[in-house]
């Protein structure tokens, strides 16, 4: 059952700035809602044309003119319409294109709230664009993704998922349980006639079909996570091991403090770079040792979690060290403890040794692992490292970019939840079950797919999707 959305003042004329605030060539301010044309009306003179109304106007027109106050002029403006319900929000809608100061999009702002109009909250131009069924949840979500892509491939995916894709494939799937529903209700109220409106066989046959299409789509998480997020990269390894210098060496900056004293890393630092279109989110740790006090302890601590949360490992050891082979165990249990994530194992400072070639030949036959030989400090070998991170990455990422993926921890979960709720249905109907029971795992499968889009409805959770999304947008 879908739950309305309490939306204050909806249909309320909202304005705000829909470019970023600074110094450019233009600036954006947009107005929608009611009134929104009487309300320009009041600041707008058209050149040339005194008798120019707003109301009057066809959509998808530019008007060249000026905006004034009440102590002149602002500006001269392009305002552009937008006439409901061919508009983004649905509504009618005005665009000043205006010269790009911030005091001049500070006063063309002013002047049009002082005219009727209330500042919008964050998001809400889209939030308007969702509650009056222009685009679903799920698209909205997509439309605050690709304006925060990082990424080709992040951009790509969330340009298939704000056409529409993945909503195409849940609306089916939803229609297909609203239809077995439906049927099952229909039996319910006649209870008393024992009569089958819905064919177990060929429910059953649709179940498991829906839960192949659910599987694939939750599979598509790990690769459309790492497409929206990156890569997670930690950089782990003992101290001294040049871990830090690495970091910065990959970053092209001094972004970490770079010691001989070990122990100099007391917590993790996160960056991220972008190499051959993948994004890596870099991760220097503690190094790992016994001993130390306790805020190191405690370094050490976050050090292993964040490992635990890696797609990517990066042990780095100092191959310049007569002991270098002691690191070998350390790497078994890395290879079986974090079997999760890949690994690279990287020897350090190759250019501290006249032995590099038969040390790296030694550590490859303890280990069995590729090894990875750089110089961090002088910057030899990393492009070597850099390629084989991009290879890792796009095992990582076998699916097409271009494919329908999920990366939405909270889509995940809904897809997962709405995959239990079928398993349970399908159990019911092989114990030959009462109807009531598997009716009931059906209509959870169908609210936790409507979630997902928007059809059901959780308020704290829409509210949450829009907060993120910045003023005028």
């Amino acid at each position: 059952m879908t739950t309305p959305i309490i939306q204050p003042e909806q249909g309320y004329p909202i304005a705000a700035i829909a470019t970023p605030v600074g110094v450019g060539a233009l600036a954006v301010v947009r107005i929608s809602g009611s009134r929104v044309f009487d309300i320009a009306q009041k600041v707008f003179r058209k050149k040339n044309n005194p008798d120019f109304r707003f109301a009057q106007s066809k959509g998808f027109r530019a008007h060249f003119g000026t905006v004034h106050d009440s102590e002149g002029l602002i500006d001269e403006v392009v305002a552009l319409v937008f006439r409901a319900p061919n508009s983004f929000t649905k509504e009618d809608m005005v665009e000043f294109s205006c010269h790009g100061g911030p005091v001049v999009v500070k006063h063309l702002l002013k002047v049009l709230l002082d005219s009727g109009c209330r500042l919008a909250e964050p998001g809400e131009f889209t939030r308007r664009a969702f509650l009056n069924g222009r685009i679903d949840l799920l698209q909205a979500e997509a439309i605050g993704e690709m304006i925060h892509a990082r990424t080709e491939s992040a951009f790509r995916t969330a340009v298939t998922q704000m056409q529409g894709s993945l909503s195409k494939r849940l609306d089916a799937m939803r229609r297909a349980l609203l239809q077995s529903c439906a049927m099952l209700e229909l039996e319910l109220d006649f209870s008393e006639e024992e009569v089958e409106f819905q064919s177990r066989t060929q429910l059953q046959q649709e179940l498991v079909e829906m839960q192949e299409e659910l599987r694939r789509l939750v599979d598509s998480y790990q690769h459309g996570r790492i497409l929206k997020e990156g890569v997670g990269t930690v950089i782990a390894g003992k101290p001294n091991a040049g871990k830090s210098t690495l970091l910065n060496a990959l970053l092209g900056e001094e972004r970490s403090i770079v010691s001989h004293t070990p122990g100099t890393t007391r917590d993790y630092i996160e960056e991220c770079f972008i190499h051959d279109k993948t994004l890596f989110r870099l991760t220097d740790t503690a190094g790992l040792r016994e001993g130390g006090e306790e805020i190191e302890h405690e370094g050490i601590r976050r050090s292993y979690r964040k490992i635990s949360e890696a797609d990517l490992i990066l042990y780095l050891l100092d191959i310049s060290l007569d002991e270098f082979l002691d690191e070998v165990q350390a790497i078994r249990d890395f290879l079986e403890h974090y079997s999760n994530a890949c690994l690279i194992v990287v020897a350090n400072k190759i250019d501290l040794t006249q032995e590099s070639a038969e040390r790296l030949q030694q550590l490859r036959g303890a280990t069995g692992c590729d090894v990875c030989a750089i110089a961090a400090a002088k910057g030899e070998g990393l492009d070597l490292l850099k390629q084989l991170m991009s290879i890792i990455a796009q095992g990582l990422n076998k699916q097409q970019e271009a494919s329908v993926l999920v990366t939405s921890l909270r889509h995940y979960e809904a897809l997962r939840n709405a995959f239990d709720a079928l398993v349970n249905a399908q159990e019911l109907i092989t114990r030959q079950a009462e109807t009531e029971l598997i009716a009931f795992e059906l209509r959870s499968a169908l609210d936790y797919v409507g979630e997902i889009t928007g059809k059901v409805v959780n308020e704290e959770i829409v509210n949450l999707i829009f907060e993120r999304f910045c003023i005028g947008k």
